[in-house]
């Protein structure tokens, strides 16, 4: 994957590129920022899910788009733009519950709550050009919620889903080649499911883990012996009511699962499977507040992290990973602009965590930002950019100028710890921009295009009286 973000460092002035020898001991800032612009879909988003191209190395996001009578919308980032896959809104009517993955052929794939097949489920796969079906459309017997999709490592189609035809309880799709057909028994959980998890063990067997409501809504894994589905240590193995629970598997095959705990004053607990009984992982409920839509990944490196709403930080974003002790902050606490839902945390190809959510501080559209490391000081001067930025100092205004300016170039004004400010657009090879309302101090310029990164520093001081 091209690494015009991961790579950044800050010149003054000089094209962005890799890190130098002559580069002596800089500071390192460490930030989340926005992936591309903020609030980029065409309007309000639900059910935003996150995953990266296994072949291409770019994130792409699914969402119930506004913009689209809150049909699928897929879009991937291509720099500096967030972009359609294949045409916007694209299901036959209104999807909710949306699950985005990969199949073997690393084409992206949804599966959804179909509205315009009686709420049941459909699955669609683009193939390049087009999002065709796979089987056909609103499979399941009858209406579907927490639709999860996931692929085996032989490549098959599974989806999990709360069954209305079994009185919500988990009924497990998989696609043979021609049709949708069982694994195991339909509803098979004790009671009514919700927010299903599904994932596949080291040896390929799919599991489940969900809000048991049959077992005092505690949390509950099951997975497939070739057989029948089985409980996965005890079943209800949570100290008390687990809402938002998101399953995964770490690079060892043990399988973990986050949620939001009402036993520990809905915090964050996260619990692991060893071998014969759940435990937990680090501290019970160790967010700060209550947890909402909480997101369970690893990183390449095997470690625990997850992403949820933060109402000890007034509903933004915040992402936190196991340490090896402790659960810590990745970066600032409540680092969104606002208040989020259906946060969905996904790793690139460089373990680097991007988070994807609806962004009510953006007219509840959606909004991808990534956790950097941005280097911002101790850099040597060179000679020969491009890009000039004048008045330096500068008190209300600046002049952006660049010469031999690119189709679809983005400009960010970025502060001193990384954070991007203002995000635009430009077309012009001169541009303006009021800055009277930014705190003095020492502020970035950076323009993206498809062959190149050009930064360049300048000065905000206090507009002294004549």
């Amino acid at each position: 994957m091209k690494k015009l973000f991961y790579l950044l460092v800050f010149l003054y002035p000089v094209v962005v590129c890799a890190q130098q020898p002559w580069i002596k001991s800089p500071t390192v800032v460490d930030a989340w920022q926005y992936v591309g612009f903020a609030g980029f879909s065409a309007g309000p988003v639900n059910y935003t899910n996150l995953a990266f191209g296994p072949s291409d190395g770019k994130p792409y996001i699914a969402y119930s788009d506004g913009g689209y009578n809150n049909k699928v919308t897929v879009t991937k980032f291509e720099t500096p733009n967030w972009i359609n896959v294949g045409i916007p809104g694209f299901s036959g009517g209104r999807a909710d519950w949306i699950s985005l993955a990969f199949d073997t052929l690393d084409q992206p794939c949804v599966a959804f709550e179909d509205w315009s097949r009686s709420r049941k489920a459909t699955v669609l796969a683009f193939d390049g050009t087009n999002w065709d079906t796979i089987g056909i459309q609103g499979f399941s017997t009858n209406a579907v919620q927490y639709t999860s999709l996931a692929f085996s490592p032989a490549g098959q189609a599974y989806v999990a889903y709360s069954d209305t035809a079994k009185n919500k309880k988990v009924t497990v799709k998989m696609f043979n080649g021609t049709n949708w057909v069982d694994v195991g028994k339909t509803g098979f959980s004790a009671s009514t499911a919700n927010y299903i998890s599904l994932a596949f063990g080291p040896s390929g067997e799919p599991y489940v883990g969900y809000q048991d409501m049959g077992n005092g809504g505690k949390a509950s894994v099951m997975t497939f012996n070739d057989t029948d589905w089985v409980y996965v240590g005890p079943s209800g193995f949570s100290s008390g009511t687990a809402m938002f629970t998101s399953l995964a598997f770490s690079q060892s095959g043990v399988p973990y699962i986050a949620f939001e705990d009402l036993a520990n004053s809905q915090k964050v607990t996260v619990m692991r499977y060893d071998t014969t009984h759940w435990t937990i992982n680090g501290n019970a409920g160790f967010s700060a507040g209550e947890s909402w839509y909480v997101s369970l990944a690893f990183n390449y490196r095997g470690l625990p992290f997850v992403a949820y709403r933060d109402f000890a930080n007034s509903g933004k974003a915040s992402v936190m990973k196991f340490s090896g002790t402790s659960w810590v902050y990745v970066g600032d606490t409540g680092f969104s602009a606002g208040v989020v839902d259906y946060t969905s945390l996904a790793f690139d190809p460089n373990d680097i965590p991007y988070v994807g959510y609806e962004d009510e501080f953006n007219s509840e559209n959606a909004s991808v930002m990534k956790y950097d490391t941005l280097n911002t000081t101790g850099i040597k001067d060179i000679t020969g950019s491009k890009l000039l930025v004048y008045p330096d100092p500068a008190t209300d205004k600046i002049t952006v100028e660049l010469s031999g300016l690119q189709n679809e170039t983005c400009l960010a004004i970025v502060d001193a710890r990384g954070r991007e400010l203002l995000i635009r657009k430009i077309t012009d090879p001169k541009t303006q921009l009021d800055i009277s309302d930014l705190a003095v101090g020492v502020y970035f310029v950076r323009l993206i295009n498809n062959k190149s990164v050009e930064v360049r520093k300048f000065i905000k001081q206090i507009n002294q009286p004549h």
